[in-house]
């Protein structure tokens, strides 16, 4: 007769996503986290002189610690995907920020490398894996039509705490040593867990709250006269716990969705996303060398990163923004693919810059193109495989872009100790985004478009084209069919005559009573005029 609680394993009704609201403070904890979790390997890389000092390691030793946070990053979602599912984004994200707070301070205390792998390396790695894939899983969930822009936003935090960090690093060094910075750097990665706190699920609270007040109303009224309510009261909880004990074993939910290799757009997008890693990172990583061995100044040289960063800063949101505008959004993909193709031709342009204004120009070019990649990758996957299945998606993707990160940065430094040529280096990388480029292009509008033109079924139209809202909306209202279709008795006969006489009863006392309202009967009855649980409590509070 009530409302499905999902405690009782139906589903849980659907919530819109705000736009607004608290989700503004999702997005503030979302940039914060994505901050932390790009801008950190790299910004570790200012203590690498003294540990190198201090431990008597080489510069590759000590690289290692930056590549093991991202492996760790990258390599472990399908862990945060199943923890996610479990046990929901603001516990792991919490879990998180405290693993990856410990990691640090605990690698202030280390006395060889290797402790330092497994500290700064592995904890924090994987504290700030549990961080990222949460904040986006939750993004999505407060944002719908505004979504492209808040990933433009939250996408910015990378640069922005790229700009920061690395520099107060420098003055913690400076001022503290290497472990004083980073017990401070520890300290500072405890926001993680206030971001983590701020995550709170839209699903909560009120939804109980109007179930239970909806069958205590129903309950009232089936028999409002004197002592008969209370046992009308008795006899509903009688039907309710005769109608647990009937319903089917709760089916346990997936901890990981592999289902989403069966949606072609996600497997045009996982491959394409692997292309593009190959050569993504390779121009930022050896572009400081690069100008080096041109003759530029190491100073000079130095801050052509500042200003990739600075024009990252602002391609992000602005390429945000332009793609959730209407006539743009339902083309996403195409516009990924353009600013991949615009990446990808920055850096075989600039293979043969050989002074220092060329490379600022490379600059300029690399940060729009970088910043547009950055700002889009995360929405394209979201409209692909919808929120219902971002978690799971994410996790495998980031799994598969590890393999990408272990292969393509270390191979192009090997070619660069073997051949002595950045220029081949800057096509290769070029190449390879081209290709991801090219590939997501004509393999969306292939494969993907030809099942867009399929006509639709004509007696289903809520089939297609709706949002992830509808859908589970549509899928709660089939349950709530199907269970109560299940509970009804196997005397079709009886069943009518005592519907026919509850139902003249009513238009009785609608006649004889204040008039307007919901009609009070069954809950079925009231689900066929249309009457909702909103409308109930408010009549009842009236």
């Amino acid at each position: 007769m009530g409302r499905p609680d999902p405690e009782e394993g139906q589903l849980p009704a659907p919530v819109k996503p705000p736009d607004g609201g608290w989700g503004w403070i999702v997005l503030l904890g979302c940039f914060v986290i994505t901050g932390f979790s790009y801008a950190f390997p790299k910004a570790v890389s200012v203590y690498f002189k003294e540990l190198m000092k201090d431990f008597h390691v080489g510069y590759s030793d000590t690289a290692w610690i930056s590549s093991i946070m991202l492996a760790m990053l990258y390599g472990t979602g399908p862990v945060c995907s199943i923890m996610v599912n479990q046990f929901g984004c603001r516990p792991v994200m919490l879990i998180g920020g405290l693993l990856a707070s410990a990691g640090m301070i605990l690698a202030s205390f280390t006395t060889n490398i290797i402790e330092l792998y497994l500290t700064a390396g592995v904890l924090t790695g994987l504290g700030m894996a549990l961080n990222f894939q949460p904040s986006l899983i939750m993004l999505g969930t407060y944002f719908d039509k505004r979504r492209p822009l808040a990933n433009g936003l939250a996408a910015a935090g990378s640069p922005v705490f790229l700009s920061s960090l690395s520099p107060l690093g420098q003055v913690l060094l400076e001022k503290f040593g290497w472990r004083g910075g980073f017990l401070i750097m520890g300290g500072l990665l405890l926001n993680c867990c206030t971001c983590g706190a701020v995550m709170r699920p839209l699903d909560m609270g009120m939804k109980r709250k109007m179930g239970k007040a909806q069958d205590k109303y129903e309950a009232k009224e089936m028999l409002p006269i004197g002592g008969k309510s209370e046992e009308g009261i008795s006899t509903t909880d009688g039907t309710k716990k005769g109608k647990k004990a009937k319903k089917k074993p709760k089916k346990g939910k997936k901890l990981l969705d592999f289902s989403i290799f069966s949606n072609r757009g996600f497997i045009i997008y996982t491959i394409s996303k692997f292309i593009l890693v190959l050569g993504l990172f390779v121009p930022p990583i050896l572009l400081v060398n690069y100008a080096k061995d041109t003759g530029v100044p190491d100073t000079e040289a130095a801050f052509l990163l500042s200003i990739i960063g600075f024009i990252d800063i602002f391609a992000r949101p602005a390429c945000g923004m332009v793609a959730g505008l209407k006539w743009v959004r339902p083309h996403v993909a195409y516009l990924f693919s353009f600013s991949m193709l615009f990446n990808g031709l920055t850096d075989i342009c600039s293979a043969r810059a050989s002074n220092y204004t060329g490379l600022v120009i490379f600059c300029v070019f690399f940060g729009i193109s970088y910043g547009m990649v950055g700002a889009l990758q995360f929405e394209v996957l979201m409209a692909i495989v919808g929120s219902q299945k971002f978690s799971s998606a994410i996790g495998l993707v980031l799994l598969i872009e590890a393999f990408a990160v272990l292969i393509g940065p270390p191979s192009a430094g090997r070619l660069v100790d073997a051949l002595k040529n950045y220029e081949v280096i800057f096509y290769l990388a070029g190449s390879e985004v081209v290709l991801s480029a090219l590939f997501l292009g004509a393999a969306s509008y292939c494969c993907l478009n030809r099942g867009k033109k399929e006509p639709p079924p004509e007696n289903n139209p809520s089939a297609g084209g709706g949002s992830d809202t509808e859908e589970a909306e549509s899928d709660v209202q089939e349950t709530e069919e199907h269970s109560s279709n299940n509970h009804q008795p196997p005397h079709s006969t009886d069943n009518v005559m005592v519907a026919a006489n509850e139902e003249a009863n009513h238009v009785a006392e609608e006649q004889s009573g204040e008039g307007g309202g919901c009609p009070a009967g069954d809950g079925d009855v009231l689900a066929r005029d249309g009457c909702n649980a909103d409308q109930m409590v408010e009549r009842d509070s009236f």
